[in-house]
């Protein structure tokens, strides 16, 4: 009885160490955690924006006379810029002239860039129209609905975007109520408004006076609604994808100078040429400090036209003349003036710091001009009806 309990001891051991070791063996092999960095590739694929030319041949003219009138307007008038013009979606003529950096004479390229001053401001405006077809923003929401404690009610993003806020000036406010050394960015000076002794010229809506305040605020809240700089966000969903390599928003003392980032000039005793300092102002975007290069600026008007960037309602809203409460027209859709009795003309000008910058759309003719100049020219609107009059004589399409 004694041996055949050992037996059995001895049995049951075997089948406990077969059982312990088969289910070792065969246990199914549990999934490794495995540390791996996720990138999320957000980034939009390049769109379509050829950067065709005329065939020489059909352009020999033009550019001939184009040539004539930018080397007078150097020569007359100390015009050191760029100028490409473009029609049906192809360029015509594209040249630079005059000094990037006048002490050490390197000259104006294709890829130098200059700061767009008020020409930004199209670029402000299609970030809002971007973030509304996305249902983050709508045109009517006023400020105080990002900003609570903005001072001045009932201002809606439409009235910021066609000037009938009637908001008070920034400049004077940043150089009269702002105390640090380094000059105030779009949030810092957002922040200082609540406290500001400045008023509103009128009530929302009810006439329209063109405000560089109108457009910083409306930067603060693209910012605030995609919680990324203005840099980035324009960036990200207009330059990178149309290809735009020497386009940013540069904020002075916040942003690092670029390779080719020009510098405003003016004339000193009609020889010498000065560089213009920087103020307390040049910290903000989205009423200007976009830089680009001509060609950019082509790609960018290209991408827009084309609706590849925004749809053709949002279009269409940015190329109509806005309203007063009144049913007055205002001379300004959003980010674009107009004429009030041409309709085909859709342009802005820029001037700041010493640069001077046009882009003028003929819709019907399908004629682009832009003009990028950096010593104080002060000629732009008749430069432009030049330009235009000698491609209407002496292209033949």
């Amino acid at each position: 009885m004694k041996k055949f309990i050992q037996h059995i001891s001895i049995l049951l051991l075997v089948i406990t160490s077969i059982s312990f070791l088969a289910f070792n063996i065969y246990e199914p092999e549990q999934p490794k955690m495995v540390v791996k960095e996720v990138v999320t590739k957000t980034k939009k694929p390049s769109l379509k924006v050829p950067v065709a030319y005329f065939p020489k041949e059909k352009t020999h003219k033009v550019n001939h006379k184009l040539d004539s009138l930018l080397k007078r307007i150097h020569k007359r008038h100390d015009f050191h810029g760029a100028i490409l013009v473009a029609k049906n979606k192809k360029i015509i003529y594209e040249n630079q002239i005059g000094y990037a950096d006048f002490r050490k004479k390197i000259p104006i390229t294709k890829v130098s860039e200059f700061q767009l001053a008020s020409v930004s401001k199209q670029f402000t405006a299609a970030a809002i129209m971007l973030l509304k077809e996305r249902n983050q923003i709508q045109l009517t929401d006023t400020v105080n609905h990002y900003f609570p404690n903005f001072p001045y009610q009932d201002i809606t993003i439409t009235n910021l975007l066609n000037h009938t806020s009637g908001l008070p000036k920034y400049f004077w406010i940043a150089e009269h109520e702002w105390k640090s050394e380094n000059p105030p960015t779009n949030t810092d000076l957002i922040n200082v408004l609540p406290a500001s002794k400045a008023q509103r010229f009128f009530k929302p809506g009810r006439n329209f006076d063109y405000s560089n305040t109108g457009y910083f605020v409306l930067a603060a809240i693209v910012e605030k609604v995609s919680g990324s700089s203005f840099n980035t966000f324009l960036k990200k969903n207009f330059f990178e994808p149309l290809g735009m390599q020497h386009t940013y928003v540069y904020s002075y003392q916040n942003d690092s100078v670029r390779k080719n980032q020009l510098i405003g000039y003016r004339l000193y005793r009609g020889w010498r040429h000065l560089k213009i300092g920087n103020t307390v102002n040049d910290a903000i975007v989205g009423d200007k400090n976009v830089y680009s290069t001509a060609e950019d600026l082509y790609k960018w008007t290209y991408g827009l036209n084309s609706t590849q960037l925004l749809s053709k309602e949002s279009l269409d809203l940015m190329y109509t003349q806005g309203k007063t409460i009144y049913g007055r027209k205002v001379p300004y859709g959003f980010g674009f003036r107009m004429e009030k009795f041409d309709d085909n003309k859709i342009y802005h000008y820029g001037k700041w710091n010493g640069f001077s910058t046009a882009l003028t759309n003929y819709l019907e003719d399908d004629l682009v001009v832009i003009v990028l100049e950096h010593t104080s020219y002060n000629a732009m609107r008749s430069l432009n009806k030049k330009i235009k009059k000698i491609v209407s004589q002496h292209l033949k399409v």
